[in-house]
């Protein structure tokens, strides 16, 4: 079973489901997507070297097989999702402070 790719699409979907719940507005902001794009970048540098260099070995029984260089495929998937999730938080407290410091 691909259990490593099954988790990591699993957090997309719970990526998804959790904006459609905060509501941020993330998916819509260009910031978001060239942020995005640094986060990528500089996840294939490190995650490149540590898994070329042998520090990170991946079980091929747990996930597709894919990858980009050295990186499984699974490996952006749950980054995706970890830098989103977070990203979607700190815009969902920073807009609810502001609510309510406005309120005072």
């Amino acid at each position: 079973m691909k259990e490593y790719t099954l988790i990591s699409l699993g957090s997309i979907v719970i990526t998804f489901l959790l904006e459609k719940l905060l509501k941020t507005g993330l998916f819509k902001k260009i910031e978001y997507y060239i942020y995005l794009i640094f986060i990528m970048a500089a996840e294939l540098i490190v995650n490149g070297l540590i898994t070329s260099k042998g520090i990170v070995k991946y079980n091929s029984d747990f996930y597709l097989g894919i990858k980009v260089g050295s990186i499984p495929v699974e490996d952006f998937f749950f980054g995706f999702s970890m830098v989103t999730t977070t990203i979607m938080f700190w815009e969902f407290f920073k807009r609810r402070l502001k609510q309510e410091r406005s309120y005072e």
